[in-house]
């Protein structure tokens, strides 16, 4: 293998492990936030899946499916009350999206103020 390409291989392992460093540090600060809305979420959803009858993996299954904004339809709340936690758990689920980019977004950040310069 020529020198040149050596280089490059060690140079793109290291931006990898900064960007990894970074992101677990990030993952490490944010983690009450994250696990907390982890918590609303799937204390929501069980009580949504109580509510309306649903065993626990469905009522996680919604729970996820809802949060990620990706609503399939076949599980659907019937009860007001019901709804109205599916809403919440919706907006967690915006929330926690919105910080998993931020994380990335400060890792990315932390690996271009490290990144080597090339020779």
């Amino acid at each position: 293998m020529e020198p040149g390409i050596k280089l490059e291989l060690r140079q793109t392992r290291h931006v990898r492990l900064v960007f990894l460093l970074a992101l677990w540090h990030q993952l490490l600060v944010l983690w009450p936030i994250l696990s907390g809305v982890l918590l609303v979420m799937a204390g929501s959803g069980f009580v949504v899946g109580r509510l309306e009858g649903w065993s626990l993996g469905e009522s996680m299954y919604f729970t996820f499916v809802t949060g990620l904004t990706i609503g399939y339809g076949d599980f659907a709340p019937q009860h007001f009350t019901t709804r109205v936690l599916a809403v919440l758990i919706g907006f967690c689920g915006i929330v926690l999206t919105g910080l998993v980019a931020a994380v990335s977004v400060q890792a990315l950040r932390a690996t271009e103020a490290q990144r080597p310069e090339p020779k």
